[in-house]
């Protein structure tokens, strides 16, 4: 985890440390889903769409049924954050955002195949 964790903090996931061409393009893919008075939102990085990635027993397939194929800016994804009461996040955009936005701490992220990874729940 170690090595894992040294990644992270070298690539400094983070929305304000992407381009400024990708922050207004759409390089997300979301989905909403409402249930009750819970709003769940999933969110990947569009170009892992499809993909699958696996690391030791830990696997996770980013099924565009699951995560959507409307791809979402920056600016999508935060507004969706911020209402949303779950959150299952795939990707360094998705993942950056979610950490800049303080909805995930920067040590809860999972690294699966070398992808980050991580869920947020409010309560």
């Amino acid at each position: 985890m170690s090595q894992e964790r040294s990644s992270l903090d070298s690539k400094n996931l983070d929305c304000t440390n992407l381009d400024k061409m990708s922050q207004g393009d759409p390089v997300m893919c979301l989905k909403t889903y409402r249930t009750g008075s819970e709003l769940m939102v999933a969110v990947c990085d569009s170009d892992l769409l499809g993909r699958s990635f696996q690391e030791g027993p830990l696997q996770i397939e980013v099924y565009p049924e699951f995560y959507g194929r409307e791809r979402a800016s920056h600016d999508e994804v935060e507004r969706a954050l911020v209402r949303a009461t779950i959150a299952n996040l795939v990707g360094e955009n998705s993942v950056g955002c979610a950490i800049r936005m303080q909805c995930v701490a920067e040590e809860n992220v999972l690294f699966i195949g070398g992808v980050p990874c991580a869920q947020m729940i409010r309560m």
